[in-house]
């Protein structure tokens, strides 16, 4: 079989549209399955609560979806997304002090998560070879433990069921997935998985920013120290469309997460530094506050089975769920995606599924580790991994970690590298490499900053006034 005729699609999420159009480039037909509803324009749904929440889409993934869908970067900035350079257009309070704002190596798009769902999916939908089947609920797959055939689906609304036959179907159902059980259920053995859980939960507040904000005012990190053990309390103002900002604050497991709006503001005393309470005291708050507990980290291993359905694939986050503070669920499935579209150029016959899900799971490694290994360090995570690099030697390997993150934030060069490292768009074996060991012992280190490094102009723009921000509570008073 050189060209497929049918492909299935379960899930319409972010990963699940670029899987759409993926196996559009290369298949006769595609049928996505939906259980929601999806909105005509720019809204959220229910299927994505994470959607409520900041979000950002490192470089790599961006260059991506833009090699897929020609064009995307420029429709998201004209829709009001914010091109944020790094490091010049952050400001971050790292674990370890306030980051300078060196030169822009990598960059961010940063916006709300339904504009950039609908950008993508308005795009793809209107390719005639895909069908949208919303209201419509993934059941469980047909066929057997050698090749998959299709997928049996409900109707929502009336209750019907029928089965949709397939030369591949690929599970982008999300965090709700039901693949393990759906393999077992093929005779497959289960399938390995690695659980990081620091109970990382979410509250968001959307907030109208001062007139030119958005587009003239650094996006603000103020993060927690792992090092003091003790519940981690993170906050952030990001930039989006329309004037607002999204303000999203977030704790480890045990850092009483504020649910109520009487709570929000307050809790912005509880963080390491005072500048995003500073920028949202008198800004006028417009929507309810929306919290979610969406921190755990998981990964599957279907890549490890000796025995592979062909006709099966799984990306996204039904094969991966990071933490996302981090910002690399998105990017992460669109690593995914184009590590399928490189596979089915190529004849997709018996075993072509393994091996492309073999690529797909690659293509998570880096964002995985980087996400579950910063998570291990605060008190209360629970580690439930097998994966050698978040068991044993950590002590060593957060020694290390540390001395980056200390060097990073003084030094262009590392900093640099670090930022490569982050987007995704360096492997994270980078890190250890010679010549970036050497960076780490290098002179040029700048001197540790005591207050957010914000020009006049900018505080100007937020009408704030200089100070020394950091005080006692902050790493780099230390």
């Amino acid at each position: 079989m050189t060209r497929p005729g049918h492909g299935i699609v379960v899930g319409a999420s972010w990963a699940g549209i670029l899987a759409a159009h993926v196996l559009a480039r290369h298949f006769d037909s595609v049928t996505v399955v939906e259980r929601d509803a999806l909105p005509d324009e720019p809204r959220h749904r229910r299927g994505t609560p994470q959607a409520r929440h900041g979000h950002i889409l490192w470089s790599e993934g961006a260059d991506i979806v833009e090699a897929l869908l020609p064009g995307t970067a420029d429709r998201l900035l004209a829709a009001g997304s914010r091109k944020l350079r790094f490091q010049t257009d952050l400001v971050t309070l790292t674990s370890h002090g306030w980051q300078h704002r060196f030169p822009p190596r990598q960059y961010g798009l940063m916006c709300t998560r339904p504009l950039l769902d609908w950008t993508v999916r308005h795009q793809v939908l209107a390719d005639g070879r895909i069908t949208l089947r919303e209201r419509t609920e993934a059941l469980e797959l047909t066929g057997d433990d050698r090749r998959v055939a299709g997928v049996h689906v409900r109707d929502v609304d009336s209750g019907s069921r029928e089965v949709l036959e397939a030369d591949l179907v690929v599970d982008a159902s999300g965090r709700g997935s039901r693949m393990r059980r759906w393999l077992t259920g093929l005779g497959l053995p289960d399938v390995e998985e690695d659980v990081v859980d620091v109970g990382m939960a979410y509250a968001s507040r959307m907030y109208r920013a001062p007139e030119g904000a958005t587009e003239l005012f650094p996006a603000v990190n103020v993060a927690a120290d792992h090092r003091e053990r003790k519940p981690g309390r993170f906050g952030v103002v990001y930039p989006q469309e329309n004037g607002q900002w999204m303000v999203t604050l977030s704790c480890t497991r045990g850092g009483e997460l504020p649910t109520r709006e009487q709570d929000f503001l307050a809790y912005t005393d509880t963080l390491r530094d005072p500048l995003v309470k500073d920028l949202i005291s008198h800004a006028e708050p417009l929507t309810p506050v929306s919290a979610s507990r969406l921190g755990i980290n998981r990964r599957l291993y279907p890549e490890r089975l000796e025995r592979w359905p062909d006709g099966l694939v799984v990306l996204g986050d039904s094969l991966a769920v990071f933490n996302p503070i981090y910002g690399h669920g998105m990017s992460a499935a669109a690593r995914g995606a184009a590590a399928l579209d490189e596979h089915l150029a190529r004849p997709f016959g018996s075993g072509a599924a393994h091996r492309a899900q073999r690529a797909i799971s690659a293509a998570v490694d880096d964002p995985w580790i980087m996400a579950a290994s910063k998570d291990i360090a605060f008190v209360n995570c629970r580690n439930k991994a097998r994966d050698p690099r978040l068991t044993g030697g950590a002590t060593a390997r957060q020694s290390f970690a540390d001395l980056v993150a200390g060097r990073s934030i003084r030094s262009p060069e590392v900093s640099d590298m670090v930022t490569d490292v982050m987007s995704m768009t360096a492997p994270q074996s980078t890190l250890g490499t010679s010549g970036f060991m050497a960076l780490l012992h290098a002179d040029g280190m700048r001197p540790d900053l005591t207050e957010p490094p914000l020009s006049r102009e900018e505080l100007d723009l937020v009408g704030l006034s200089p100070r020394r921000a950091v005080g006692a509570r902050g790493a780099a008073a230390r």
